[in-house]
């Protein structure tokens, strides 16, 4: 059996310790070399140990995992990203053929990876330039507008000008920047689906917000935050951390 000279490079803590534990019981064909949860060390990592195989994370302080590989420079060994959940990074990852683990870690995907790994050593620059191209350049993947299907017909809404949405069981108020309103027949669920991906975030069961358009947070019995066109909206206690991931909250 190959064996395989591993190093993982994440800026959590608990989620090396974990990788670590799973390799040890799971992949016995992996000799971890070292760890780091920190970006300028795993360059030097790489640079020093020469490993065959690297374990990733993308969302890091510092250096992101692509700049990462930008300041190793050459690229001869087998790559497994880490990625937290994400939508269209997910399909990015599947369309250009790269392995990744989702955290949580699967030990199913995480030996199905490393075995992968094996049988292939050296990771494709040219899919690993697309997917870079596909994951740092949201505003070449993804139209300006959207198409709302209502009562009469269908509008054609800039997504920027889109508020926020409010579910009314199983339709959906859509509120723009002009004071329009509409009612599109879908769930607010299944606007979120679409919505999800273009900065928009849901912040209590009756409303997705488009972050772009939220005026201030305001703290008290109950969080609400409060929208360009005056409307205050209510936080669930639940998604305020998901609010605060996704504005980079200070």
């Amino acid at each position: 059996m190959t064996t395989l000279r591993a190093v993982i490079i994440d800026d959590e803590p608990k989620a090396v310790e974990l990788l670590s534990i799973r390799l040890s019981q799971h992949c016995p064909q992996v000799e971890l070399l070292a760890s780091c949860t920190s970006s300028i060390q795993g360059v030097e990592l790489i640079r020093s140990l020469r490993p065959n195989l690297v374990f990733l994370d993308i969302e890091m302080p510092g250096m992101n995992g692509f700049q990462v590989l930008n300041a190793v420079k050459e690229v001869e060994f087998a790559l497994i990203f880490v990625t937290a959940y994400d939508q269209f990074a997910i399909r990015a990852f599947q369309y250009s053929a790269l392995d990744y683990l989702l955290k949580p870690l699967s030990i199913k995907d995480l030996i199905r990876a490393v075995t992968r790994a094996q049988e292939n050593r050296a990771t494709d620059l040219i899919r690993l330039h697309h997917l870079q191209k596909q994951y740092e350049s949201p505003s070449e993947r993804l139209p300006e507008r959207i198409a709302l299907p209502y009562q009469n017909g269908v509008i054609f809404a800039q997504v920027k000008d889109i508020l926020y949405c409010e579910s009314n069981n199983n339709y959906t108020f859509i509120y723009l920047r002009d004071g329009m309103k509409y009612i599109v027949v879908k769930s607010l669920r299944e606007i979120q689906e679409v919505l999800e991906e273009r900065n928009f975030v849901r912040i209590h069961r009756q409303y997705l917000v488009n972050i772009d358009c939220i005026k201030k947070f305001v703290r008290g019995e109950g969080n609400y935050v409060v929208m360009d066109d005056g409307c205050s909206i209510p936080v669930a206690r639940a998604q305020k951390d998901k609010l605060k991931e996704k504005v980079g909250w200070l």
